[in-house]
């Protein structure tokens, strides 16, 4: 196997770095490269440290790069990010025909598997029972959910969760439809999942055209017990709208691991309202699960040096500006 010259970079330093990539991690891709001791940044890169680089392994915190920058990398081949959204680097990349590759599928997968949970717990009415269950008279199906055999489960958003996600749900008898992010793609509305849907699970895309699209009608029109999960982004949603329609209905739950802003202020009814959980956006990659999106860069890394065909490239066309 050849070895490229290759480094770590991170505008979080060695600290990001050792979060994202073990110590057994690091050590493979020493071995499996010439790598430099350190962990370089921005500055670094205009110093001209990394004139001889040849890859670069990378996650959060990744510098973004410019012209001037990608100048001082002449050598440059390919980065391999140890995370997901790389729209901050990429495009610099692009322009001088350096390869970029990501973990955002196996960043997908903790979602998924997030969302999954949440939704099990949804069609059984968990969420709306623990909250009512006070006293012994309470203590009984009343405020049971319909269950999971044949009930209607909706995804908004066609992205790489959503798939990852259909594909759990797809060991359950759950109807689930997915809805694409763009309205040209859609062969069914927002308008009529939310209204018959039991489960709202938001995996939208960040771009402005999504900003406040999930709206109080859309909420309003929601089933008895129904519940809504937001993994996406809390910008999606118009928040103001919503907690309205949760004061008026006790009924609905809001799973809620992103808000905007995020957190919420202070004085949020976000905080007080019984039929709202907030989670502080751990649904993504965290802790443990962080060294798969290690593992996906190292093994893509190998395809990449022995000229086989690569698994997580990006493409310009997968950026947020253009993303379907």
């Amino acid at each position: 196997m050849k070895k490229f010259k290759s480094a770590f970079m991170s505008g979080g330093g060695r600290e990001k770095i050792n979060y994202v990539y073990t110590q057994a991690q690091q050590q493979e891709i020493a071995e499996i490269s010439e790598l430099l001791p350190d962990v370089y940044g921005a500055d670094d890169i205009l110093a001209g440290k990394l004139a001889e680089t040849e890859v670069i392994f990378a996650t959060w915190g990744m510098p973004a790069l410019t012209a001037e920058m990608m100048d001082k990398m002449p050598k440059l081949q390919a980065i391999f990010y140890g995370a997901g959204a790389t729209d901050s680097f990429a495009r610099a990349c692009f322009a001088r025909n350096v390869k970029v590759f990501s973990a955002w599928q196996a960043n997908a997968i903790p979602v998924a598997e997030f969302c999954l949970a949440q939704i099990l717990l949804g069609l059984k009415g968990y969420f709306r029972y623990v909250r009512t269950l006070n006293c012994k008279e309470r203590f009984n199906h009343q405020l049971a959910g319909p269950g999971c055999y044949g009930e209607k489960v909706a995804l908004i958003g066609a992205g790489a969760i959503s798939t990852k996600l259909k594909e759990l749900l797809g060991a359950f008898n759950i109807d689930v439809t997915v809805v694409p992010s763009r309205k040209e793609n859609r062969t069914v509305s927002l308008e009529e999942v939310f209204a018959r849907s039991m489960i709202v699970s938001n995996h939208l895309p960040n771009r402005d055209d999504n900003v406040g699209v999930l709206d109080g009608k859309l909420f309003a029109s929601m089933r008895e017990g129904a519940v809504f999960i937001n993994t996406g982004r809390g910008r999606q949603v118009n928040e103001a709208e919503m907690i309205e329609v949760l004061k008026k209905r006790p009924d609905l739950t809001a799973l809620l691991d992103v808000t905007y802003p995020e957190p919420p202020e202070n004085d949020s009814e976000l905080y007080t309202l019984p039929n709202v959980f907030l989670t502080g956006h751990i649904a993504g990659s965290l802790n443990d699960e962080v060294h798969r999106m290690a593992d996906y860069m190292i093994a893509e890394y190998k395809r990449f040096v022995n000229g086989e065909e690569n698994l997580y490239e990006v493409k310009e066309s997968m950026l947020l500006t253009s993303q379907k």
